[in-house]
């Protein structure tokens, strides 16, 4: 039996399993660590590569052990799931994922660094307080509509539903109702309190952040041709067609402009999310994108 040279872990929120194995590919390690003790571990273990699926803490975990001179690959789970023998559990997942990261023709994810998760942070924090106050808009349109009271769609009518709410001279509305209203309303104003300030914060890191892979000034972004093509970690564009990888670019979504730094984008798989930024005012209208996107395609070709 030689000298442990990969190895599969399997992480979770307490205890970590490992399965490691020499060159010849004979088992040396099968072990279960508590997580206080993994760094230790690790730190003992000569430079192997370290193979941990791709979720919550696994660039935490990643980064740590690259620290210790362990060469670490994050796989998307999907990937590991063809390597899994018989029943789920921590051991058997462990020797999948040491057997998968072996493999020459697998796939990684790039391992995000504090900087990326900061700004990606932001862009999810966003996006929640954002279905938060479609929730609470949905609200007020709901129980206004059981009065009667409606009015157009958009933030605009629910601009106008407030101020019918703090109008106490609507006879429309009881005092009793008013004041559940009341309380809806202000968690509404709150949150877009919220939203504006996170939009500043996200705007100032895009002119200051080298972290994803557009780099590019704010002045090139301004006077560039609009671009709504995902970017590479290369920062290149991809090509209409192009298969993104697991955790190499933002996916499509509804996120408003100011949360997004490309038009195919979504924050739960982001790593370009810095180096430049688009305002409301140059943002593309719906009309520009329909009229310049090429036919049957997602995006247009840059």
């Amino acid at each position: 039996m030689g000298e442990v040279n990969t190895i599969g872990m399997d992480i979770a929120k307490s205890v970590f399993q490992v399965h490691g194995v020499d060159a010849a590919g004979s088992i040396t390690i099968r072990k279960r660590i508590g997580r206080a003790k993994v760094l230790e571990y690790f730190g003992e273990l000569p430079p192997c590569l370290v193979g941990i699926e791709a979720c919550p803490s696994a660039h935490h975990w990643g980064r740590e052990l690259q620290s210790l001179g362990h060469t670490v690959r994050l796989i998307p789970p999907s990937y590991v799931k063809a390597y899994l023998k018989r029943s789920k559990n921590d051991a058997n997942d462990a020797a999948a994922i040491c057997e998968a990261v072996a493999r020459p023709s697998m796939r990684f994810v790039p391992i995000k660094t504090t900087e990326q998760q900061s700004a990606l942070m932001l862009h999810r924090t966003r996006q929640l307080l954002v279905r938060q106050r479609t929730m609470l808009s949905n609200a007020l349109r709901g129980h206004l509509a059981e009065l009667g009271i409606v009015s157009a769609k958009g933030r605009n009518g629910t601009a106008e539903l407030l101020e019918i709410i703090a109008d106490g001279a609507d006879s429309r509305v009881s005092p009793a109702v008013r004041g559940i209203l009341e309380v809806l309303a202000r968690q509404y104003g709150v949150i877009g309190t919220e939203i504006a300030s996170i939009d500043k914060s996200i705007m100032a890191l895009h002119r200051t952040c080298e972290a994803g892979g557009w780099r590019r000034s704010p002045v090139s972004v301004r006077s560039a041709l609009p671009r709504w093509l995902p970017r590479s970690a290369t920062g290149m564009p991809f090509r209409r067609g192009a298969v993104l990888r697991p955790g190499s670019g933002w996916y499509r979504s509804r996120t408003a402009p100011a949360a997004r730094t490309g038009w195919a984008v979504s924050p739960s798989r982001a790593i370009d999310t810095c180096g430049g930024y688009w305002s409301s005012a140059q943002w593309p209208s719906s009309a520009t994108r329909a009229s310049t996107a090429p036919r049957g395609g997602r995006g247009s070709p840059d």
